[in-house]
């Protein structure tokens, strides 16, 4: 009898374990949708405040995303700083500060394509690599061309040149990735 009542309890151990909820396991770093990316410009003198902004509330969805380009001054210096969100959810999220606080598994790369402009870091993680949420631009001669905003998640940031801003060999995985036309008159 002790063998049958040893399979009961045992059989009643077993369904009330199968029975409970599954947890869910805690993913550290979980990626967030980013919909709202807004780089904003100051000019040294503080005189001119610039906006470029993206959009794009439904993510990966079927909607294109609104796009909002703005012309630069020549020869001259802007601080830059990049705000990220997700605007899908009421109240909407401030991810930039997330990106901040978890510097060290994040870099922004500004890739310039013909736009007459240079882009230097201002800010730095824990281990002194950039983060580049914020930025120096620094206009030159009248130019037209694009600048490629990309946040890559987990890079390699003692990879060759990769502090310095190039993405060729900083692996990793784009987070977001933004193009924005650049008129510098």
């Amino acid at each position: 009898m002790t063998g049958y009542f040893r399979l009961v309890v045992f059989s009643l151990i077993f369904m009330y374990l199968i029975g409970c909820e599954p947890i869910d396991p805690v993913i550290p770093n979980e990626e967030e949708l980013i919909t709202t990316l807004e780089f904003r410009l100051v000019s040294s003198d503080q005189q001119d405040t610039i906006l470029f902004s993206f959009k794009d509330l439904d993510g990966d969805g079927g909607l294109s995303p609104v796009i909002q380009n703005e012309k630069l001054k020549v020869h001259t210096t802007y601080n830059g700083m990049l705000t990220l969100r997700n605007d899908a959810i009421n109240p909407s999220s401030d991810i930039s500060m997330e990106v901040e606080e978890e510097g060290n598994a994040h870099q922004f790369f500004y890739v310039v394509n013909n736009a007459g402009i240079s882009v230097k870091y201002a800010d730095k993680d824990a281990n002194g690599n950039p983060i580049g949420l914020k930025t120096t631009i620094t206009t030159g001669n009248q130019a037209t061309g694009e600048l490629t905003i990309i946040l890559r998640h987990n890079p390699d940031k003692f990879g060759s040149s990769v502090s310095d801003g190039l993405i060729d060999q900083a692996g990793g995985e784009t987070d977001i990735e933004v193009t924005f036309q650049i008129d510098v008159i």
